[in-house]
C-alpha cells in the first residue's frame, strides 16, 4: 500500500505514519520540513501546501493508493490540494473534527447530525465564533470536508471526525497537564462529578482506524470517539494518580460553583465542559467499520511514560491556554470550603 500523509510530524499525523510503517506500507510525507522524526523510514517531500508549484511537484511524485490529510484547515486550500491529487491518488481520508456539527457541543450527536454549511472554496475568514455554539474552526473544517468530496467524490472520500484525542505526543497538553498536576500531589481541584462520562480517543486508535478505512475502502463520515459511557472523569484522574504514584486527594466541586468562580471550561480545567453534547457522541458507523478503542488506563499510563522519558509539548500556542494557576486553584478550593462552612 502506497500512502501519502499530508503533515505527519506532530501528533495525529505522527501516529498515522507510525502505524503505516509498522504495517509495512510505503509511506511518503509532505510538509515544510520543520521537523523530521522518521529519518529514513519514509520518503519525505518538502513543500508548502499553499504554493501551487509545490503541489504540482507533489502530484508528479505519485501515484498513491491513498492520501491522509492531517493538515487541512482552509477550504480553498484543501480544494486546491485535492484537485491536484485526485488524478494520482485512489482515495482521500480527511482528518476533520466534531466541531463541524451544527449542535456541537450543546446537544448529543450522531453521525447523521446536521453539519455546518461552508462552501468548498471558502477562504480563511468564512464563519464566525459563537460562545456556546459553532466556531470558525468548525465552519472551516466543514468546508474542507466539502472540498475533499468535490474533488474525489463521495465514494473515494473518508471523513474522520474525532473528538478529544489523547495519548503520547499530545501537544495541546490536556492530559499532560492533568498528569503533571496530579503528579505534584496534594489537594487537587476536580471539576463537577467523578461520575461524568467522557469519550476521549487514543491517538493510536484513531490512526489504526484511519488505516483500516483505507484498507477496507470505507467511505462516508465517522465519529471517532470512545463509546458513550466507556470511562468517567473520576477514572481519568484516578489513573493519573496511579500512573504518577502521587499522593493526591481530589476535591470535587460542582459545575455551578466553578462557573460562579470564573473557572474557564475546557482550558483552565482541561476536558471539563458542562454542555450535554460534549461527551454524548454516537459512533455507530465507526464501530461497525471496525473502530476499536483501548482502555483509558493504557492511554494515561503511556502518556505519562512518554512525558517521563522524552515528552515535550514544545512551544505550541494552544498549550499556553491549558491549566489553572496554582494561585487560582487554591482560591477556588478555599472558597468551596467556606461555602460548606456557611451551609453547615
Amino acid at each position: 500500500m502506497r500512502l501519502l500523509v499530508l503533515g505527519g510530524t506532530w501528533f495525529v499525523g505522527h501516529a498515522v505514519v507510525t502505524a503505516a510503517i509498522d504495517a509495512g506500507w510505503e509511506v511518503t510525507t509532505f510538509n515544510r520540513g520543520t521537523s523530521d522524526p522518521f529519518l529514513e523510514a519514509v520518503s519525505s517531500i518538502r513543500g508548502d501546501r499553499t504554493k501551487p508549484e509545490d503541489l504540482a511537484r507533489l502530484a508528479a511524485s505519485g501515484p498513491w493508493d491513498a492520501v491522509v490529510d492531517t493538515s487541512g484547515y482552509v477550504p480553498s486550500n484543501t480544494l486546491a490540494v485535492t484537485r491536484a491529487l485526485a488524478p494520482v491518488a485512489a482515495r482521500y481520508a480527511f482528518m476533520s473534527t466534531l466541531s463541524v456539527y451544527q449542535d456541537w457541543p450543546v446537544k448529543p450527536l450522531s453521525e447523521q447530525s446536521e453539519v455546518l454549511y461552508c462552501p468548498p472554496d471558502a477562504g480563511p475568514d468564512y464563519g464566525t465564533d459563537t460562545e456556546d455554539g459553532p466556531t470558525r474552526y468548525g465552519y472551516q473544517k466543514a468546508g474542507c470536508e466539502a472540498a475533499a468530496v468535490a474533488s474525489f467524490g463521495a465514494d473515494r472520500t473518508t471523513i474522520l471526525r474525532p473528538g478529544v484525542v489523547l495519548g503520547p505526543r499530545e501537544y495541546v497538553g490536556r492530559l499532560p497537564w492533568w498528569l503533571r498536576r496530579v503528579g505534584a500531589a496534594g489537594e487537587v481541584l476536580a471539576p463537577g462529578s467523578p461520575g461524568r462520562t467522557i469519550q476521549p480517543v487514543d491517538v493510536r486508535d484513531l490512526a489504526a482506524f484511519t488505516l483500516q478505512t483505507i484498507s477496507d475502502q470505507s467511505s462516508g463520515a465517522f465519529n471517532v470517539c470512545a463509546p458513550i459511557g466507556s470511562s468517567t472523569f473520576g477514572e481519568l484522574l484516578a489513573r493519573c494518580a496511579d500512573s504518577t504514584h502521587a499522593d493526591a486527594s481530589f476535591t470535587w466541586v460542582p459545575d455551578d460553583f466553578l462557573l460562579a468562580q470564573g473557572v474557564r471550561q475546557w482550558s483552565e480545567l482541561p476536558l471539563w465542559r458542562t454542555f450535554d453534547g460534549v461527551w454524548n457522541v454516537g459512533t455507530t458507523a465507526a464501530q461497525a467499520a471496525g473502530l476499536r478503542t483501548r482502555p483509558l488506563e493504557q492511554t494515561v499510563r503511556d502518556t505519562w511514560r512518554w512525558l517521563v522519558d522524552s515528552g515535550d509539548i514544545g512551544n505550541h500556542d494552544r498549550a499556553a491556554e491549558i491549566g489553572i494557576s496554582p494561585e487560582k486553584e487554591a482560591q477556588v478550593l478555599a472558597a468551596w470550603r467556606r461555602s460548606g462552612e456557611r451551609s453547615s
